[in-house]
């Protein structure tokens, strides 16, 4: 079990399954079971994720001020996260419509509110900080005092950076410089993905990046280990809806690889760990627990232990 100080970004999300996108229009769709409202966010997701994982997490964020807090801990799900350090700061909690449909296809909508200019309160979190093993960031700018208290403990940062591009490149540069692991998804990159991948670990000497290829699977990069490579998907669950994989992904990555400091350990458990997840709705739902992660882990590539995945 690993301790971890998650601060990043909670929204409302609503899924709405289409039949294809762009859509047609049509001044009424009815279809059963066709939409789904729960929190989200990638902050949330993760914290959600390591938790169901076994670790120890603690989880910072904003809402709105009339946000019902009851809603983040359903009562049938068995693990549930702390909300005390959940901030009710801004006017409204921000929201995202997401729609997808039958080829994994998405188009989201996103309402951040007021997150911009929300000021998390930074006199609780030093002590958080001081005994944690890791630091996971969204690229949120509340986030951005959380770096200079996580490199004041020599702490490790991870950041899931959200919709990146060069333009938006120079409002991350502080992230981006202070990580030590970074997770992309390629939904809004243009470039050839080894020529990014080279062109930000050159430009920030980052120790690891993950960029999320959707069904094509990922391309790991450890500067250590002088690794720059592909990984295809795994298949545990028929596809019932993707979002949110890419912070089901980080968060089994970022817990495996505390555990065997070996990242192409990590990138194939976190590839199980979304592949499953992606059989459920929601984001923050279809989270594996060790034990099914280990059993997958040997069906699908024949080994007991952690320490046999090669």
């Amino acid at each position: 079990m690993s301790n971890f100080v998650v601060a990043g970004i909670t929204q409302i999300e609503t899924i709405v399954k289409v039949n294809k996108i762009p859509i047609e229009y049509s001044p009424l769709t009815s279809v059963p079971d066709s939409i789904y409202t729960a929190p989200g966010g990638d902050a949330y997701n993760e914290s959600l994720a390591l938790k169901w994982l076994g670790n120890k997490v603690e989880f910072l964020s904003v809402v709105g001020s009339n946000q019902d807090f009851s809603i983040f801990n359903p009562h049938d799900r068995e693990v549930t996260i702390s909300t005390e350090y959940i901030l009710p700061i801004i006017d409204q909690t921000p929201t995202q419509v997401v729609l997808y449909d039958q080829n994994r296809q998405e188009q989201i909508f996103e309402d951040i509110k007021g997150l911009r200019e929300a000021e998390y309160d930074m006199s609780m979190v030093r002590p958080m900080i001081f005994g944690c093993d890791m630091v996971v960031l969204s690229n949120a700018n509340f986030c951005r005092p959380f770096i200079q208290v996580a490199k004041d403990y020599n702490k490790d940062i991870a950041v899931n950076i959200h919709t990146f591009t060069r333009e938006k490149e120079k409002y991350n540069t502080d992230f981006l410089e202070s990580a030590s692991i970074l997770y992309f998804s390629d939904d809004t990159i243009t470039e050839d993905p080894y020529d990014f991948i080279k062109s930000i670990a050159d430009k920030y000497g980052t120790r690891i990046i993950i960029l999320g290829q959707g069904s094509k699977g990922l391309i790991l990069y450890d500067r250590d280990r002088g690794i720059n490579v592909h990984y295809d998907t795994v298949k545990t669950n028929e596809v019932v809806n993707t979002a949110g994989a890419g912070n089901a992904l980080i968060a089994c990555f970022l817990h495996s690889y505390l555990e065997t400091r070996d990242s192409t350990k990590a990138i194939k458990n976190a590839l199980l760990f979304a592949s499953y997840k992606i059989g459920y709705m929601g984001t923050s739902n279809g989270f594996m627990t060790p034990e099914q992660l280990e059993q997958w882990r040997n069906l699908i590539w024949g080994v007991k232990s952690l320490s046999d995945l090669m």
